[in-house]
């Protein structure tokens, strides 16, 4: 029994004819058509200088022998060195030591930055948006940070937005001086932010921090999981961890 051959569709056998097979017919697109397929366009070109710019070394030249770092890896970098940065604040222990009573944002922000370090980041995202949420601009850096050294554009766009907005918030807690600057128009649209922290800058060993968060009690929170809870004894720990670094 012969089998059907199923016809192949027509294959155009020029550039002209597959043009005009092509070609946009009028009376089919009206201009709110034509409007949302350039809207459409035009995010899809901006996710890709997104996705080129976690993937392509920075043009700045390196301020020392190292390389450019790619996009993800400068945000990974500058994560931690503001975490760094913010622990070592003379008020961080005590903000972190009064959380229970005040329920400070400044504290949240101090104790995230101590789960960063040590690597614990569902907690660390939980506690930075606590702090972004009660004004903190320095806890929405930290998440543009965060997420954009996962790779997470659409994420860490939303909270470059917030920078912005946070930055005129009263009762800011920013123990790292910092500058915030817009380049949207630069690759993939990110911003910059520039952390005024010393070439020689102190920093706590990571294997201690992590020490002291292991210690800690965790709260279940329904849909996030474990969060750890930060406590009066992880602030006593800090001042003593700062103390031995400087």
């Amino acid at each position: 029994m012969r089998s059907e051959i199923p016809m192949r569709p027509h294959q155009p056998r020029t550039i002209n004819e597959a043009l005009a097979n092509a070609r946009i017919r009028q009376d089919t697109y009206t201009p709110a058509h034509r409007e949302a397929s350039r809207r459409r366009i035009s995010e899809q070109l901006h996710e890709l200088r997104w996705m080129q710019a976690l993937t392509t070394p920075a043009s700045l030249p390196p301020r020392g022998p190292r390389p450019p770092l790619l996009l993800h890896q400068r945000a990974a970098h500058d994560l931690r060195a503001l975490c760094q940065g913010i622990i070592h604040d003379d008020d961080a222990a005590r903000r972190i030591a009064r959380f229970d009573t005040a329920r400070d944002p400044g504290g949240a922000l101090a104790f995230a930055c101590l789960l960063v370090l040590a690597d614990r980041e569902e907690g660390a995202q939980f506690w930075l948006q606590y702090a972004a949420g009660g004004g903190q601009a320095t806890g929405a850096i930290c998440l543009y940070l965060l997420h954009l050294r996962r790779g997470e554009w659409r994420d860490a766009k939303y909270w470059a937005r917030q920078i912005e907005i946070l930055e005129h918030e009263p009762c800011q807690y920013a123990p790292v001086p910092h500058e915030v600057v817009d380049t949207t128009t630069g690759p993939g649209g990110a911003v910059t932010v520039f952390l005024a922290l010393p070439n020689d800058a102190a920093t706590v060993p990571e294997d201690a921090v992590k020490d002291a968060v292991d210690d800690l009690p965790v709260g279940r929170i329904d849909g996030l999981g474990p969060i750890p809870q930060p406590n009066a004894g992880l602030a006593h720990q800090l001042e003593d961890l700062v103390t031995t670094t400087h």
